[in-house]
């Protein structure tokens, strides 16, 4: 009998750390949301099949088991990379070369079905399940922490990306984004589509200076900034190829886009960007933006209201 299919469920933004006993926390994993199968598939979280780009998971899940995690490169001091996975992201059946220089890890944070589904069965019975299956090679389950603040301090110590905050009692919620589970940040991040390039100056005269970001408000996008910074040559040679097969003529269905700096390259709005980023101005443009990756979120998805300022409470 095949295994279901199901969609991740998704955390809501949340500015502070509850002390609630009936709360648990996890750190917050800067990799690739996946959805992982006893029959061997992976898929992300818009359901696309991905388990040729990481063909050392093959197997690592029991027959009969549905998991929910992400997929994570680490770099040299076992922290998180984005940038590192960006090498096997976007990578169908990738070279044995690839695959030892950037190993991936599956990073398990909840059991959705083991035989039985367990997506309507409390956070605390499904990870009880999580703590008796035998997992293979290559996996590692995520530890969870009563104590929400200490281990917020240790992740902005360490620099890491944030923490997940559960309610102990909470169901699983397919495809929904649900304050059930709450997402702390250490610092500001959020996705934007890129609408054009900015074009670069001396090393970068070949490639781009910046990437020309919006967030889409009703029908148009809004233009929120560009980001030049968190690019290595490798990156900027990459992006630069792809966006150059996406130029357009005219910009996207940007709604002021007098105001995006000249010149400028429109490209089709398909990329979404990963920013981190000081804060917002008061005209809405990202202060202080760094380039972290790119993600799987489908562009339709990544608003004013979802990823603006609003969003931060």
């Amino acid at each position: 009998m095949p295994l279901p299919v199901y969609e991740p469920m998704l955390a809501t933004r949340w500015p502070d750390v509850t002390d609630d006993p009936d709360w648990i926390h996890e750190i917050k994993w800067d990799g690739v949301r996946a959805i992982a199968s006893g029959d061997g598939s992976i898929r992300s979280r818009n359901g696309n099949r991905i388990e040729s780009s990481y063909p050392e998971l093959a197997g690592t899940v029991p027959a009969n088991a549905v998991v929910d995690g992400e997929i994570v490169a680490f770099d040299t001091d076992g922290r998180p990379s984005f940038q590192a996975l960006q090498a096997r992201m976007h990578v169908r059946s990738p070279s044995a070369g690839l695959v030892v220089a950037t190993p991936v890890t599956l990073v398990v944070f909840d059991l959705l079905d083991d035989g039985t589904p367990l997506v309507d069965q409390p956070w605390f019975e499904r990870r009880t399940r999580l703590d008796r299956i035998g997992f293979a090679r290559s996996v590692l389950v995520t530890d969870p922490h009563d104590d929400g603040s200490a281990l917020f301090d240790a992740v902005v110590g360490l620099g890491l990306e944030g923490i997940v905050s559960k309610r102990r009692d909470s169901p699983y919620r397919p495809g929904r984004r649900s304050e059930d589970w709450r997402k702390t940040v250490n610092r500001h991040t959020c996705e934007a589509v890129v609408i054009g390039t900015l074009a670069g100056t001396g090393s970068r005269s070949s490639t781009f200076g910046s990437l020309a970001l919006g967030l889409r408000h009703g029908d148009l996008f809004r233009y929120v900034g560009s980001v030049g910074s968190g690019f290595d040559q490798a990156t900027l040679r990459a992006v630069a190829d792809a966006l150059g097969q996406m130029e357009r003529p005219d910009p996207p269905g940007v709604r002021d886009a007098g105001t995006v700096p000249t010149p400028v390259r429109w490209v089709e709005p398909q990329l979404v960007a990963v920013i981190e980023f000081a804060s917002w101005t008061a005209d809405g443009r990202l202060r202080a933006p760094v380039f972290k990756g790119f993600s799987a979120t489908p562009p339709g998805e990544v608003t004013w209201e979802r990823e603006g300022p609003e969003s931060r409470r």
